[in-house]
C-alpha cells in the first residue's frame, strides 16, 4: 500500500516508452540535420557563385517569371478547387451511405499511389484533342492537354486527396446535435453552415489547402506529359530546372530553387497564421 501511495504521488516515475529526453534529442537533431538541413544549405548555397547581380538576373529572367507564374498560380487554383470539391467529397463520404461507397473512398487516394508519370500519360491521352474528353470540346474550340489548363487538370487530379484525408476525421468526430440545435432554433441551412460546421472544419481545411498546394507546387511528372512544354506559355518551373540541370548550369537550377523555396516558405507561413487565428477564434 506504501509503494501504491508513493507511486499515486509522483514518488515513482512511469518509465517512458523511448529513450531519454537528452538522447532523443540528439538523435531528431541529427537525423533532420541529414535529411533536411544538408540539403537546404546546399541549395541556398550553391547560387552563391552566380553573385547577386547573377542571381537577380536569374529572377528578373522573362522565362523564369512565366514559369514562377504558372507553377504557383496554378497550384493556388488548383488547391482552391480541391478545398471546394474536397469538402464536398469528404462530406458525402461521412455523412452518406451509398452502393459502393467504400470502392469511392477508395478511389480518393489512387493519386497517392499511382505513378505520376503514368497520372500524366492517361490525363494526357483522356484530354487530347483526340481523346475520350478532349473531343467533345476540341468542336467548340477549347483545348485542355498541352496547355495551362491541362496543368491545372493534373494538379487538381494529385492533390485531392490531401483535402479530403484531412476533413473526413473532422466531419467524423462533428456533434450533430450542435447543427440539430441550430436548426430547432430557426436556422437556415447557410446559417448552420457557417457559424456551425465551417468554424469547426476550417483548420483542417486549411491544413488540406496547404498540403495541396504544396504537393501542385514542386509537381513535375503528372504535369510535363499534359502540359506541352512551351517556354512562356506552359513551361512550370520543376521543368525549367530540370532543363538548366541537363545544360550544367547548376547555379541558375539552384537559384530557381531558392526562389522556390522562399516563395513556398511565406505562403506556408501565411496559411499557418490564418490556420492559427482560426483556431483561437474557435476556442473564444
Amino acid at each position: 500500500m506504501g509503494a501504491i501511495a508513493s507511486y499515486l504521488s509522483g514518488g515513482f516515475k512511469r518509465p517512458s516508452v523511448l529513450p531519454g529526453f537528452g538522447i532523443t534529442l540528439g538523435f531528431a537533431v541529427a537525423y533532420l540535420s541529414i535529411i533536411v538541413l544538408l540539403p537546404l544549405s546546399a541549395l541556398v548555397l550553391r547560387p552563391a557563385t552566380l553573385g547577386i547581380s547573377g542571381f537577380v538576373d536569374v529572377l528578373l529572367d522573362q522565362r523564369v517569371l512565366a514559369a514562377l507564374r504558372l507553377s504557383f498560380g496554378a497550384a493556388f487554383i488548383a488547391a482552391l478547387v480541391n478545398a471546394f470539391f474536397g469538402l464536398i467529397v469528404s462530406w458525402m463520404l461521412v455523412r452518406y451511405d451509398f452502393p459502393f461507397k467504400r470502392v469511392v473512398d477508395a478511389l480518393v487516394d489512387l493519386p497517392f499511389a499511382l505513378p505520376t508519370a503514368v497520372a500524366g500519360i492517361a490525363l494526357a491521352t483522356i484530354y487530347a484533342p483526340n481523346g475520350w474528353i478532349g473531343s467533345l470540346f476540341a468542336p467548340l474550340g477549347v483545348k485542355i492537354a498541352f496547355t495551362p489548363l491541362g496543368i491545372l487538370l493534373a494538379l487538381i487530379f494529385i492533390g485531392l486527396p490531401f483535402v479530403v484525408r484531412s476533413l473526413q476525421p473532422v466531419l467524423q468526430d462533428l456533434d450533430r446535435e450542435v447543427e440539430e440545435a441550430a436548426v430547432s432554433l430557426g436556422a437556415s441551412r447557410w446559417q448552420t453552415f457557417r457559424l456551425v460546421i465551417l468554424p469547426a472544419i476550417l483548420p483542417a481545411l486549411l491544413t488540406g489547402f496547404a498540403l495541396a498546394f504544396a504537393r501542385a507546387v514542386g509537381e513535375y511528372g503528372s504535369v510535363i506529359f499534359i502540359a506541352g512544354n512551351m517556354p512562356l506559355v506552359s513551361e512550370i518551373a520543376p521543368l525549367l530546372i530540370v532543363i538548366k540541370l541537363e545544360q550544367f548550369d547548376y547555379a541558375g537550377a539552384a537559384a530557381i530553387g531558392v526562389i522556390m523555396l522562399v516563395a513556398s516558405f511565406l505562403i506556408l507561413l501565411v496559411i499557418n497564421m490564418v490556420q492559427r487565428w482560426s483556431r483561437r477564434h474557435e476556442e473564444h
